[in-house]
C-alpha cells in the first residue's frame, strides 16, 4: 500500500469511528428519554424499544425528528431540578443556624477573642437572620 492510501484509510477510520460514537451517544440519549418521558404509556415505550432493537439507526433518526423538541425540554427540566437540589443542599450545609452562630460567638467571648459589644452584635445579626 502506498503511504497516501494508508493516510486516507486512517482518515476514513477516524470518520467512521466518530460517526459510530456519535450514533451511540444519540442511541443512549433516546433510550434514556424514552424511560424518562412520563407522557408515553408503557406500550408505546415498548414499541419504541422494539424498533430500536430491530431498526436502530432509522428509529433513532425518526425519534429525534418526531420527539426532539420535547426531549430537549425534558432534559432542560431535569437539569433545572438537579441545579435547584444542588443549590438547596449547598445552602443547607453552608449556613449555620442562629443557635450555632451564637454558641460559637459565646466560645470566642469566653476565650477573650471577642468583646461583649462584638458578641452582642454577632448575636443580634444571628437572631435577625441576616
Amino acid at each position: 500500500m502506498a503511504p497516501v492510501e494508508q493516510f486516507w484509510n486512517i482518515i476514513w477510520l477516524f470518520f467512521w469511528g466518530f460517526a459510530f460514537v456519535s450514533y451511540l451517544f444519540a442511541l443512549f440519549a433516546v433510550i434514556t428519554d424514552i424511560f424518562r418521558d412520563r407522557d408515553l404509556s408503557g406500550w408505546l415505550k415498548a414499541v419504541w424499544i422494539l424498533f430500536l432493537v430491530f431498526v436502530p439507526f432509522l428509529t433513532v433518526l425518526v425519534y429525534l425528528i418526531a420527539r426532539g423538541r420535547s426531549m430537549a425540554e425534558r432534559q432542560a427540566r431535569s437539569a433545572q431540578r438537579a441545579e435547584a437540589a444542588t443549590t438547596e443542599y449547598i445552602r443547607s450545609v453552608a449556613t449555620a443556624s442562629p443557635t450555632q452562630e451564637i454558641a460559637k460567638a459565646k466560645e470566642l467571648l469566653d476565650a477573650g477573642t471577642l468583646t461583649q459589644s462584638e458578641f452582642e452584635a454577632v448575636k443580634a445579626k444571628a437572631l435577625s437572620g441576616a
